[in-house]
This record gives structure tokens, C-alpha cells and sequence, in this order.
């Protein structure tokens, strides 16, 4: 039966493909491809912990036995001979296998995903009590999780093999199983380790039941290019493992098990896409220059070195915002510690990036961890987790943690010797903040000097994203060499607004007039004082805004590679000199989102 769910779009175009369910588990659960001679690798996994299990119970059983009745009820005995039984059973075992060998997933999310088709067959039994035997099921499972947990592989993200989807009238698209369709990833939330290594592989789109346009499987999912839907609430319970499902990412919407004229239609609808990609590809080597010669620099933000070789396709002029806390996700922790990336790993990649650029100017942000971006293993605090928003995150982590900072600085200012380099600082609001960042970067450039090490130059930046940061930036532009807007966590400050939270995304709005009104005096500023300014939020990569960045005298963009060439369109047919006093106006309209629509 065809049902649609509506989210919020945040990747635009469509996407027709299988259902891949990644499911919540109590521990935590790495998701990955393997590579099709690791098969017996993982499956052998999973047997192994099988067995460890089964002899675990075993002895559980051994024990009971040689209890008292008072001491081990006779239920007891029994829930461990289910547990046991649950455990053998082919329904588990050969399921886990299939989607090992099939779908080239990696041992616990093809046990999660098992878990997942099993527990759906148990919720839908008419007998109570076969339906509460779920819970042993899920207790089977987290035993062989966890037996599992420090016996991982190493990721190798190869996707399985991509075909076409039924868009034909006459195709019937529940009986495609003669072929590996497209995948489009479902979730109820997923982290921002998890979207990397998701990122390495191939999906045609991504949905989650919660997360705001801004939130971070949003940003990731349009660095990729593919569409997109998050805020979906209740996606990831109505949609099944294989079904066929469409992601309109211009609209918002799930559609799951589409009809064949539905498939024919939007099959339609995403040619037309794939056109219109094709038509802006022209644009890659034409200078970004507005019609009364004004030059823009369009620039790339990117989360991983690799990231680089898009940014040179898509025609960047460098990068504006290199998120250096990625290279620190996903990595694999001991109880005690997280095992960051030490100097040596992070010089290496941050030189990589100045190589990929090619010459062209790379901007680094400092780690900025904590909210939605927790650093693996490294839990947060009880404070924390009541408002993580507003807690020890970006530079106010850093600062807490002098050697890791210290230790990332040391890196970036090795790496400035092979190219140019910016150093931008995120999350700066007080002057106590600005003083001891400077000074231990002065303090990093001496501990380099004294090791007699090799190191360049930086332009120092400062993110203004916080409205306290905005409204004192004199102070900033004693210190730094240039700006740059974070207009994500900008909108979220200044508007009280959870930008991860589907409950008040309809309130996250980036045209209202307090925020335009900061946008527009931070670009004011700098350029009275002949700094350099950016905007480096999602802003900069939304045409809507464009000609408004524009005429408020912004020059500086940048954005995920895939959004690049949209932008540069909306460029090279503005006429800056005219856009700026109609930009004033929309600055002073009481609705400006209406004003913006309005003609010059």
C-alpha cells in the first residue's frame, strides 16, 4: 500500500531506491560496507560470538541448576533455554547471512537489521505471549553485540553495485529482486561518525525521523550531493527493510512502495535534475564575476582532505571552512580514553588539503566539538547533556584542554609551511577567550621553534556565531585578520532555536530581521575596517539568499562543493551595484522573507 510521510527538505532532488533501516541499538553499533572477500570474515564473526554466547548460557543453565528453587525459579531455567533456543534459531542466523553475503554489510548491522525484520514478525503476533518473547530476542542480541564490541574489522567502505529502480508502468516494483537496486538510507538519527562513513559510500538519499535543515546529516547529505529528508518523525517504524521508497527532496517528502505511475512519474522528475546538473556543469571554469564586474569568491567547505578533489571539480577558489573535528570522529576508543589523531596524523592531513587545493588558500577551523558533534568516547557531562547547545563546546572545549589544543595548533602551523593556511577560531564571545587562544597559539609557534621544526605563517579568523560575538566586534578586529559568519549557530543563538530539534524547526529562520540585522553590520564592519569577511554557514550555499549576500556587500561565499555552481549562476546574473540599495530595503521590511521575493 502506497503511504507517504512528510519531513523537512534539506538535499534537494529525487531519490528512488530500497529501503536500508540503520536501527537503534543500547550499545553502540558501527555501520559499514565490506568488501565482497571479507564475507566469510564477518560471517565467521558472528559465529564465533554465537558459540561464546551459547557456552555463556550454558554455564548460566549449569549454575541454575545446582541452585535452590528458592534462590533460581524454575522460569529462570526456562527464559535462558529461550534465550538459547533464540539464539540457534535459522530465522536469526541465516538472516544475518543474507544481508551479510547480499547486501555486503558488516557483522552488527546485519545482526541489527535481522533484529529489526524479526522484531516487526513478533509485534504483529496475536499471542501475547509469543509477542513479549521480543524482548529476549533483543537480550539474544545485545549479548552478541557486545561479545562483538573490539572484534571489528577494518572499514573498507565498498558499496554493493548500483542498477536502475522500476520506473516503467508495466514494472511491478515489489518483484525486482533479480537485480541490486539503488539504496536510500532511513534512520531514526544518525551521528556525525556514523554520516561519515556513509559518506564513503553509495546512497541515493538519506531520511531521519529527526534533525533540523541545518543539523548535521543535513549538511552532510548535501555535501553529497544526493536528496535528502530529515524531521520525518516516524519514518524509520513505518518503513520497512527493501521496501521501495522516493525521497523528494524539493518538497519534503517519503513516498513508500510507490505505485508504477508514481515510479514513472518522478522517474520523470529526476531526469529533469540530472539535465539541469548537466546544464550547470558549463558554468565550472567561468570566473565568478557579477555583471557590473564585481569578483566573487566562491569557496568550499569540507570535512575530510579527500574533500578537496570536489572542491578543485566544482570550481572552487580554496576552501572557506575546513571542519578539522571530523578527522577526530570515528575512531575507536578504549574505556579510559579516546584515541585522538596525534600531531603527526593531523600534519599530514592538513597538508594533504593545502596539496589538494592546489595553490588555492585553505582555511582550517579549530575543533569544534560538543551539541551534535560529541567526540567518540568521550561522553559528555550530566551538565551537558541538559542543554549541550550551550555547553563546553568549540574553542570553550579546546580551552579546557590545553594539550589537545596545543597539540592540533603545532599541526596546522607545520602545515602552513607547504601552502597558504587560515586558522579560524569557532565559537569566540569574550575577550578572556580571544587572549588565551592567542597566546597559546604564540606558545605553540615557540615549542615548534624550540624543537626547530619547520612552520608558516596563518591569517588568524574568528567565527561570529554567537549574537554576543556580532555585537562586539570592534574587539574582534583588533585581534584577527578576517571574519567569517557562522550563520547556523548564528540563527540558533540569536533565535533560541535547536537547530538538531524537528519540533521548532519550522521556527529556524534565517530571514528573520535580527538575524539579517547581524549578518549585515559584521559585513559592515569588516569591510570599515578592511578586514576580510565571510559566510560560511548554510546560507551561503541557498540561491534564495544570494542576491541579499550580495547587496549587503558580501564577496566571500562559501558552501559544499555540490552547491557551488548554483550559486555561481545567481552571480554571474547579478548586478551588485543595483542589488545594494534593494538589499536595504529588505533589511528594513517587517517581513523580509516576502521582501526578498519582491523585484528590484
Amino acid at each position: 500500500m502506497t503511504f507517504s510521510v512528510h519531513g523537512l527538505p534539506v538535499a534537494r532532488g529525487i531519490a528512488i531506491g530500497r529501503a536500508v533501516l540503520v536501527v537503534s541499538s543500547r550499545i553502540d553499533v558501527a555501520h559499514y560496507f565490506i568488501k565482497p572477500e571479507e564475507v566469510e570474515t564477518e560471517i565467521d564473526r558472528v559465529r564465533t560470538a554465537r558459540n561464546a554466547v551459547a557456552e555463556e548460557l550454558l554455564k548460566l543453565q549449569a549454575s541454575v541448576a545446582l541452585m535452590g528453587p528458592n534462590d533460581a525459579p524454575h522460569e529462570l531455567s526456562a527464559l535462558l533455554e529461550v534465550h538459547q533456543m533464540l539464539l540457534q534459531d535459522e530465522a536469526l542466523t541465516g538472516g544475518v547471512k543474507h544481508w551479510i553475503t547480499e547486501r555486503l554489510y558488516n557483522a552488527e548491522w546485519a545482526l541489527t537489521t535481522q533484529l529489526e525484520v524479526i522484531a516487526r514478525q513478533f509485534d504483529e503476533m496475536e499471542d501475547e505471549y509469543l509477542r513479549e518473547r521480543k524482548a529476549d530476542l533483543e537480550q539474544v542480541v545485545e549479548r552478541l553485540l557486545h561479545r562483538m564490541k573490539g572484534t571489528a574489522a577494518v572499514l573498507a567502505p565498498t558499496p554493493p553495485r548500483k542498477k536502475r529502480a522500476p520506473q516503467d508502468e508495466d514494472d511491478d516494483p515489489t518483484a525486482n529482486d533479480a537485480f541490486d537496486a539503488p539504496l536510500v538510507l532511513i534512520a531514526h538519527d544518525l551521528s556525525p561518525a556514523d554520516m561519515l562513513q556513509f559518506k564513503k559510500s553509495v546512497f541515493a538519499g538519506f531520511v531521519t525521523d529527526v534533525g533540523g535543515r541545518t543539523s548535521h546529516t543535513a549538511i552532510v547529505a548535501r555535501s553529497m550531493d544526493i536528496p535528502a529528508v530529515v524531521g520525518a518523525r516516524s519514518a524509520s517504524q513505518l518503513v520497512r527493510q527493501d521496501d521501495w521508497v522516493i525521497i523528494d527532496g524539493d518538497a519534503g517528502v517519503v513516498i513508500v512502495d510507490p505505485s508504477p505511475i508514481i515510479l514513472a512519474e518522478y522517474g520523470f522528475k529526476q531526469r529533469q535534475g540530472d539535465l539541469e546538473r548537466g546544464r550547470l556543469a558549463r558554468l565550472r571554469h567561468k570566473p565568478a564575476v557579477t555583471l557590473d564586474g564585481q569578483r566573487i569568491d566562491l569557496l568550499a567547505n569540507i570535512e575530510m582532505p579527500e574533500d578537496t578533489v570536489n572542491a578543485v571539480k566544482a570550481g572552487a577558489v580554496g576552501v572557506g571552512l575546513f571542519r578539522s573535528e571530523f578527522l577526530f570522529m570515528g575512531r575507536e576508543a578504549s574505556a579510559r580514553q579516546t584515541r585522538l589523531p596525534d600531531e603527526e596524523e593531523q600534519y599530514q592531513a592538513y597538508k594533504r588539503a593545502v596539496e589538494g587545493m592546489q595553490g588555492m588558500p585553505v582555511t582550517i577551523r579549530t575543533i569544534d566539538v560538543g551539541a551534535d558533534k560529541p567526540i567518540d568516547g568521550k561522553p559528555a557531562s550530566k551538565q551537558e547533556h541538559l542543554n549541550p547547545a550551550l555547553g563546553l563546546r568549540a574553542i570553550r572545549w579546546s580551552l579546557a584542554d590545553p594539550a589537545m589544543f596545543l597539540t592540533q595548533l603545532r599541526a596546522i602551523l607545520r602545515a602552513a609551511a607547504h601552502g597558504e593556511i587560515h586558522l579560524l577560531i569557532p565559537m569566540l564571545a569574550h575577550a578572556s577567550e580571544i587572549r588565551q587562544t592567542l597566546s597559546l597559539i604564540d606558545f605553540a609557534r615557540a615549542e615548534l621553534d624550540n624543537k626547530g621544526m619547520v612552520h608558516g605563517r596563518v591569517k588568524l579568523g574568528a567565527m561570529i556565531e554567537i549574537p554576543a560575538a556580532a555585537l562586539t566586534l570592534k574587539t574582534f578586529l583588533k585581534h584577527f585578520d578576517f571574519l567569517s559568519i557562522g550563520t547556523n549557530d548564528l540563527i540558533q543563538y540569536t533565535l533560541a532555536i535547536d537547530r538538531a530539534d524537528e519540533a521548532v524547526a519550522h521556527l529556524y529562520d534565517p530571514a528573520h530581521p535580527a538575524v539579517l540585522r547581524l549578518v549585515a553590520d559584521t559585513i559592515a564592519e569588516a569591510q570599515r575596517q578592511g578586514k576580510g569577511v565571510s559566510v560560511c554557514g548554510e546560507m551561503a550555499g541557498d540561491v534564495q539568499f544570494t542576491r541579499l549576500l550580495l547587496g549587503l556587500g558580501l564577496r566571500s561565499f562559501s558552501m559544499h562543493p555540490s552547491q557551488i555552481l548554483a550559486v555561481k549562476q545567481e552571480v554571474l546574473r547579478a548586478d551588485a551595484g543595483k542589488l545594494a540599495p534593494w538589499a536595504q530595503r529588505v533589511l528594513e521590511a517587517d517581513d523580509p522573507a516576502a521582501a526578498l521575493l519582491l523585484p528590484l
